[in-house]
């Protein structure tokens, strides 16, 4: 059978697993998931790899951080030489452009990093001498994916690099700025830079635009906002840091995220409020229903059990009650926690 291999956040196994399970039987695809509770992994299984590929595009995907075409799986290796049975089982296959040499993002998997980055050292000039790894054309060919859960079990996997995350394991790297209010900017920088394209984040952050931060204290989502050189009405009753203020690009209201309203429509809206998530997805709605706005970012906490099913329940929701015709994308972010974040964008 073929089957793809997904990278989730550690716990969130069972909500990826009912999700690409979900999704395939939606587009008539038979298939099962195979998982273990924090792996930080999920394959899954079908008789049309290909098929599946076309129903389940990686940016459609919510719980996956990335999304793999499995080649093989060895379990068994002999530390002394894991190379060769690797070489035998990518022979007669596809070349590639680029190895990369990957681990769980899981407390079992990261003891691994160092085993991962040595074997990639001598598998990269093997894989050349089989012809299987060459630098021309890198870019448009496929990935090679090295997946080590164990010394002695590994997953080969192939990725395109239009319908897969670019970094490795699927979590870009960014870094912490000294300026910023507090660590929930890495979120908002996260998603601006994963739910968006090139092109959107180019026409769509313009030195200028009119933004509301929604529960802004004390202050990470609009200090973002600035540095995009957006004016922002930061709605809170809480104190924002003072040097946010200072940009003088920030006008701090003390209201309440979930009643104010803007008194004209504005570019952006942005929303890290601590609510039950329908309670959010329903305001988040009335803001495209009533032209408060014309792009959102906004995260939905998630409960504790049928976290896919609160998701996708969510999701429906804010559809459906915005009343316009609206282009959605969700994904549960490296630096979320229980949580999603989604984007939407008006297309009228």
């Amino acid at each position: 059978m073929d089957a793809l291999l997904c990278y989730c956040r550690q716990g969130f196994e069972p909500e990826l697993a009912g999700e690409l399970t979900e999704r395939a039987a939606q587009a008539g695809i038979a298939g099962y998931a195979r998982t273990e509770r924090d792996s930080g992994y999920v394959v899954f299984f079908c008789e049309d790899g290909e098929a599946l590929d076309r129903a389940l595009p990686f940016a459609q995907l919510i719980f996956a951080r990335q999304k793999l075409r499995l080649l093989a799986e060895l379990s068994g290796l002999d530390p002394s030489d894991r190379i060769a049975p690797m070489l035998a089982a990518l022979q007669g296959g596809p070349r590639f452009g680029e190895l990369v040499m990957e681990h769980p993002d899981s407390d079992a998997g990261k003891p691994l990093a160092g085993l991962a980055r040595s074997l990639g050292n001598a598998l990269r000039p093997a894989l050349r001498k089989a012809n299987l790894l060459t630098q021309q054309d890198s870019r448009r060919l496929p990935r090679l994916h090295v997946f080590l859960v164990a010394g002695d079990h590994a997953f080969l996997a192939t990725s395109l690099p239009a319908d897969s995350a670019p970094w490795p394991l699927g979590v870009p790297r960014l870094r912490m700025h000294k300026d910023a209010p507090s660590r929930s900017a890495l979120k908002l920088e996260e998603a601006l830079l994963v739910l968006l394209t090139d092109d959107e984040r180019t026409r769509l952050l313009k030195e200028g635009m009119v933004a509301a931060d929604l529960g802004a204290a004390p202050g990470g989502w609009t200090w973002v906002l600035t540095r995009h050189r957006l004016r922002v009405s930061a709605i809170d009753n809480g104190p924002l840091r003072q040097h946010v203020l200072d940009t003088g690009m920030v006008q701090h209201l003390r209201a309440d995220g979930f009643s104010w309203q803007p008194p004209q429509p504005l570019d952006w809206m942005v929303c890290d409020m601590v609510e039950q998530p329908r309670r959010v997805a329903e305001r988040m709605a009335t803001w495209f229903r009533e032209g408060w706005c014309r792009h959102a970012i906004f995260n939905l906490k998630l409960p504790m059990k049928k976290r896919w099913q609160e998701t996708r329940l969510c999701l429906d929701l804010f559809a459906q009650q915005a009343g316009k015709p609206l282009t959605i994308r969700a994904r549960q972010l490296y630096h979320d926690r229980e949580e999603i974040t989604v984007f939407a964008t008006s297309r009228t």
